[in-house]
């Protein structure tokens, strides 16, 4: 299948699977989410470290076009490692994006720290939701427990990547889980998609540990101001349970 970014040195190419709900020329910040932590993903350490929180602060529309991205390591430590990544367009900043990393490292939890199960089906259970046939919603799968996606109301659907982000890289853990969380705004539709917007302007996702599985569940709400503004936040489970969270700020406008 092909994947929606090509990578030569620090130049992206772009493919149309990218492009969002909004505007197909614009990608949909699933997209460059998942990019920015393969970029970060790809720095090395000097010991095992996995992606604990992805911080995506979208500055610019990112254009479905050629990007280039420029990658710096702000703190490295034995504990942790900062990274900074930043995409560009025709040399300006569209993405500006903080990865943490922690290292791993085996620990004996007491008897009573469990994980927190489950409380919606799994998706095999779910129903079949179709958010478009285009673009990037073209590359998940997505089944529905609750609610529905761009349905008003809290819900909960279960989500599966069907395409490759990078070329000639497998969709890691982290980055499964940055490009699913993006979706969180459609899955917490608190107003009618047909009478407004509710782009987000950041994305941040917090990671207890690597989701399993080819399943990621977004457990979504949204609360919204009447001055304009907004936030969504999943809470993001796999099979064994729920592992991170998601929190979107959101820009509300009439159509």
């Amino acid at each position: 299948m092909e994947a929606v970014f090509h990578i030569d040195g620090n130049r992206v190419t772009t493919r149309e699977h990218a492009g969002g709900p909004w505007d197909p020329t614009v990608q949909h910040g699933g997209a460059p989410s998942a990019l920015v932590t393969w970029a970060a993903e790809q720095i090395p350490t000097s010991q095992p470290m996995q992606v604990a929180r992805i911080t995506v602060d979208l500055m610019r529309p990112v254009p479905v076009g050629p990007l280039t991205f420029e990658t710096e390591v702000v703190r490295e430590g034995r504990k942790i490692q900062l990274c900074s990544v930043r995409l560009f367009s025709n040399g300006v900043e569209v993405v500006r994006a903080s990865v943490l990393k922690i290292r791993i490292e085996a620990v004996t939890l007491p008897s009573d720290v469990e994980p927190m199960p489950l409380d919606v089906p799994g998706p095999e259970e779910g129903r079949v939701q179709t958010p478009g046939q285009s673009g990037f919603a073209s590359c998940v799968t997505l089944r529905a427990v609750r609610g529905g996606f761009l349905k008003l109301g809290p819900a909960a659907i279960w989500f599966r990547d069907d395409r490759p982000m990078v070329e000639g890289f497998a969709n890691s853990s982290a980055m499964r889980a940055a490009l699913t969380s993006d979706f969180s705004n459609g899955v917490a539709s608190a107003i009618d998609f047909s009478k407004w917007t509710f782009i987000n302007a950041d994305l941040s996702v917090t990671l207890a540990r690597q989701p399993v599985g080819d399943w990621i569940l977004l457990n979504s709400q949204a609360t919204l101001g009447d001055d304009g503004a907004g936030i969504a936040i999943s809470r993001l489970a796999d099979s064994q349970g729920y592992f991170g969270q998601a929190v979107q700020c959101l820009v509300i406008e009439p159509r």
